[in-house]
């Protein structure tokens, strides 16, 4: 019995069945890709911000914010809009961006304000990021538990480094760039999982999925 491929659906010849086609389906998972560039320049600054490696480093952090963190990030979200994910497509298209406005904020504006208004700048620019993980992070409660482990952790550092920055507490945000390695390593984690399962063609890593995509 021939079959009618029409774009969503597939249509028998005699017109019996009708079974839905996932138009994506040869398109590769981007989410791979968007939690490597994350997890990648987020382990770097939480190196700094922990107090692990000297802050004079802190300029390397700004090639991986701009082209892996940034630009891999920004790709891999709008790529997920095309698998019509619209929790990836969210979380990669926001944080993209933020590290392409960190790497910017701390290359051409930083110098520009006030020394005694600098951390609350700092502070207000985080806490935007904090309120958008929080949501985030419920809504990751659908999806896998190393996702969950991600944004849960993520939001803690975001909170941290917060109230450092506006409370001028180091210590504070010394505990945010801790958080901040350990998110990273859990985001390596399930990028790892996520293109060796893809590349095994099953699980090797489990993510424990809690609802189909």
């Amino acid at each position: 019995m021939s079959s009618t491929d029409t774009g969503r659906t597939t249509v028998t010849s005699g017109g019996s069945a009708v079974q839905p086609v996932d138009p994506t389906k040869h398109i590769a998972d981007p989410g791979p890709l968007g939690l490597a560039g994350f997890a990648a320049t987020t382990f770097v600054l939480s190196a700094v911000n922990a107090g692990l490696v000297a802050k004079s480093i802190e300029p390397v952090v700004l090639p991986l914010a701009l082209f892996y963190g940034g630009l891999a990030q920004l790709l891999a979200g709008m790529w997920e809009f095309r698998k019509n994910n619209t929790f990836g497509a969210t979380a990669f298209g926001t944080y993209g961006p933020f590290w392409l406005a960190f790497a910017f904020y701390v290359w051409q504006f930083a110098d520009k304000i006030p020394k005694d208004q600098a951390a609350t700048a700092t502070g207000m620019f985080l806490l935007v990021f904090t309120i958008f993980t929080g949501y985030m992070t419920i809504a990751s409660l659908r999806t896998s538990v190393a996702l969950i482990g991600v944004f849960l952790l993520l939001f803690l550092t975001f909170l941290f480094l917060t109230i450092g920055e506006l409370s001028g507490s180091d210590s504070t945000a010394k505990i945010g760039g801790w958080l901040g390695l350990v998110t990273a390593v859990l985001a390596w984690y399930a990028s790892f999982a996520s293109v060796t399962n893809s590349t095994f063609k099953r699980t090797i890593l489990p993510v424990v999925p809690l609802t189909a995509r």
